[in-house]
């Protein structure tokens, strides 16, 4: 049978499936006409590892036929290097005086003391204080640490333009220690000999300054005994701390005093409860002596007449500070020919004190405003008719003048009734405490 006798569109079909099987068999070679076949595959393969993902390690066996693509390590900066400096505060400095020795500029010390809530504890540095600078290279300050004692210290770290504080308080470690004392001359050189130093020794006078008078009352043979708090970090001594109990011996008369604390609140109370304060200070500042008592037949040194002194004259140098008898509001501050700078402190509808000559009033004592007992009123000088530096105070009670030494001052207020179990268990405690070490000195001296 000739091709003739098939159909056209046969003929067309059988073409093209000859040509599929030609292409099909010409890919069975490769171009040098080499045949593949599945074991030469599989060899090719195992020839060559697998690819990898990024970060997954090649076989051991295969590691030298890699080649890894190359990682880019970025390159750490360095921290910044700071340089620290410790300075304490010198005699005369100030912090612009300090921060211009250190090189920082007049803005990074307004950024400094404007920052809230502690940059305005900075404006009152004192000599002793430790100071702690951290700047930069460019010399800007990173940090700034002020310790105005052992136990505390004001963190202030820079944030942007301003810095940010914070206050560290460290707790010390306290035991209780003893100390007792016989006056031969002054308080002061007893206490010394006693192993007390100055400022506990005003902070005992203190206790029974309303019962006793430290500069006229105080006479050879007194005796004092005392039990408060040493303060250590770690081993190392940093101060005293409170007074616990105290009594001390004027005259053949004892007074004892000890501490308490209720909510918060400590304060210094007789063993029955009663408060050591008083409501006025028996004497408003610290003086040397008593020029002139109240008197109400005196002489008067400038105008050689009889004219009452409705005061007492106490004898001070220039500027010591002058202290609100008790708690009250300014009635008067003001001056004149005779009294000089003077201010008149109103305390209820009852008392009323009066203080001459000052050569300055304090910082806010205007007409008006409330002060509180012991709070600095004025300063000691001898405006008006004076002839040296001294305070006339005078102390009227309903109007009528009282001898300041000798008016029986009102009581403050005792411990309240809902602590008087608390404070009669502690009072007892610190008490028998204090007996004990004095019966233990009297065992030792054989007594």
């Amino acid at each position: 049978m000739n091709s003739s006798t098939y159909p056209k569109s046969h003929l067309v079909i059988a073409a093209l499936l000859v040509l599929f099987l030609l292409s099909f068999v010409g890919t069975r070679y490769n171009d040098g006409g080499e045949r593949f076949n599945s074991r030469d595959v599989l060899q090719s393969v195992a020839s060559h590892p697998p690819v990898t993902t990024s970060g997954t390690p090649p076989s051991p066996e295969n590691a030298d036929s890699q080649t890894l693509p190359e990682q880019v390590v970025q390159p750490v900066a360095p921290e910044p290097e700071l340089r620290i400096k410790a300075v304490t505060v010198k005699p005369g400095d100030s912090l612009a005086i300090i921060f211009k020795r250190e090189g920082f500029s007049p803005r990074q010390l307004h950024s400094l003391v404007t920052s809230e809530p502690l940059g305005p504890r900075l404006k009152d540095i004192f000599p002793g204080h430790e100071l702690v600078f951290a700047s930069n290279g460019a010399g800007d300050l990173v940090s700034f640490e002020y310790s105005p004692g052992p136990l505390e210290t004001l963190v202030f770290t820079r944030n942007g333009k301003n810095f940010d504080s914070r206050e560290l308080v460290a707790q010390p470690s306290r035991s209780i220690a003893y100390r007792n004392g016989r006056i031969d001359h002054s308080l002061f050189v007893a206490s010394q000999r006693a192993g007390l130093d100055d400022a506990l020794t005003m902070r005992l006078a203190q206790i029974f300054q309303w019962d006793i008078d430290f500069v006229l009352d105080i006479r050879k043979g007194d005796e004092f005994f005392v039990l408060y708090e040493d303060l250590y970090l770690g081993d190392e001594f940093i101060g005293h701390g409170r007074i616990l109990a105290a009594e001390f011996v004027n005259q053949d008369e004892r007074f004892q005093a000890v501490y308490f604390e209720n909510d918060d609140h400590g304060d210094y109370y007789a063993p029955d409860g009663a408060s050591m304060r008083k409501a006025f200070l028996r004497a408003p500042l610290e003086f040397s002596r008593i020029s002139s008592n109240f008197n109400l037949r005196r002489k008067h040194p400038i105008w050689k007449r009889t004219m009452p002194h409705r005061g007492i004259d106490y004898v001070a140098p220039q500027n010591t500070p002058i202290l609100a008898a008790g708690d009250g509001k300014v009635e008067k501050a003001s001056r004149t020919e005779a009294n000089g700078n003077f201010v008149i402190l109103r305390h209820g509808e009852q008392f009323t004190t009066k203080y001459l000559h000052m050569s300055k009033f304090a910082r806010g004592v205007r007409m008006g405003r409330s002060v509180e007992q012991g709070q600095v009123i004025g300063y000691v000088g001898s405006t008006g008719w004076a002839t040296a530096p001294h305070l006339h105070y005078e102390f009227l009670v309903d109007g009528v003048h009282h001898n300041p030494r000798t008016v029986k001052l009102p009581n403050a207020t005792p411990v309240p009734a809902a602590h008087r179990s608390a404070f009669d268990s502690s009072s007892t405690r610190l008490l028998t405490t204090l007996e004990q070490y004095k019966n233990q000195i009297d065992l030792a001296l054989g007594q």
